[in-house]
């Protein structure tokens, strides 16, 4: 597993997890900041993401597994005094340790995320997402560009763009900012056999709604519940024009953990790529 390590060695920690199809580059613009304050940045990619190894087989790839890395990592390098910035599928891996092991943490950032429990309503947007996967779906070929998904998400191309790119592996013809965050997001993939990709292509397939044991649902219900006795510090920072996990959701939860909720009126699902050095401030006033 490959992972950023920035900062003072011994300073707080900030864990910071991300998702799918990104790595530890979509923090490039917090970690500057972070490490400033005085904290110790890891940002690790999961395995079959960014520098980390990608494994082929497909089903080696399961949410339990990606979860069991992480906390390898954790204990491997006895990190203690964590914050968890956690955002899409950095949630269910991530929360996970704060449930697990809760003595190595301290305070929990959490951002357009979720755990399954029973009641929980999927947006038609992921609904849709896993249903691109499956066969005969927009994803369902060779070397998926799903990078682009994060650009259109961004709002920093139009679906007149990205989507026939998407469909039909057509070269977008991007310009500007979004043609250098596409080249920073997709490089790792860049080359690699269409093997590479199944790190990617099996995130989707195992939403609980469509993959409860792939998914780690049972798990992920359980940890859930065990988060909303919750005595620590917990944060709610939410992409409030997010599709994937809408406004109504985060507030809900933030809620039901008694926790601050800061929506950023105009942030997609990946915040942390338009809206670094605000949530950089956003995180440090709330740790006072």
């Amino acid at each position: 597993m490959h992972y950023v390590d920035e900062g003072p060695e011994d300073g707080p920690i900030m864990l910071l997890l991300h998702g799918m199809p990104t790595w530890a580059f979509l923090y490039r613009h917090m970690i500057p900041g972070l490490v400033a304050a005085g904290y110790r940045c890891i940002a690790p990619d999961h395995m079959g993401f960014g520098r980390s190894d990608k494994p082929v087989d497909i089903h080696w790839y399961t949410i339990a597994r990606h979860t069991e890395i992480l906390t390898s990592l954790i204990t491997g390098l006895d990190l203690n005094r964590i914050t968890l910035v956690c955002q899409d599928w950095g949630g269910p891996t991530g929360l996970a340790q704060a449930a697990m092991m809760p003595e190595r943490f301290e305070h929990l950032v959490i951002m357009n995320t979720w755990l399954h429990h029973p009641g929980f309503e999927y947006s038609d947007f992921i609904r849709t997402w896993n249903k691109d996967w499956h066969e005969g779906g927009a994803f369902h070929r060779s070397k998926p560009d799903a990078a682009l998904l994060l650009l259109l998400s961004g709002g920093m191309a139009g679906p007149e763009v990205i989507i026939p790119a998407i469909r039909e592996g057509k070269d977008p013809g991007l310009k500007g900012r979004a043609a250098e965050d596409y080249k920073g997001f997709s490089a790792p993939h860049r080359g690699l056999p269409d093997e590479g990709y199944n790190g990617m292509r099996r995130f989707p397939l195992s939403i609980p709604l469509d993959s409860y044991d792939n998914g780690n649902g049972a798990a992920q219900t359980l940890h859930y519940r065990t988060l909303l006795e919750w005595k620590k510090g917990v944060h709610f920072i939410w992409g409030c024009t997010d599709d994937t996990f809408p406004e109504a959701w985060g507030r809900k939860w933030a809620g039901q953990m008694n926790a601050r909720f800061d929506g950023l009126a105009d942030a997609h699902h990946f915040l942390q790529n338009t809206h670094g050095e605000k949530l950089v401030e956003l995180i440090l006033d709330g740790k006072h």
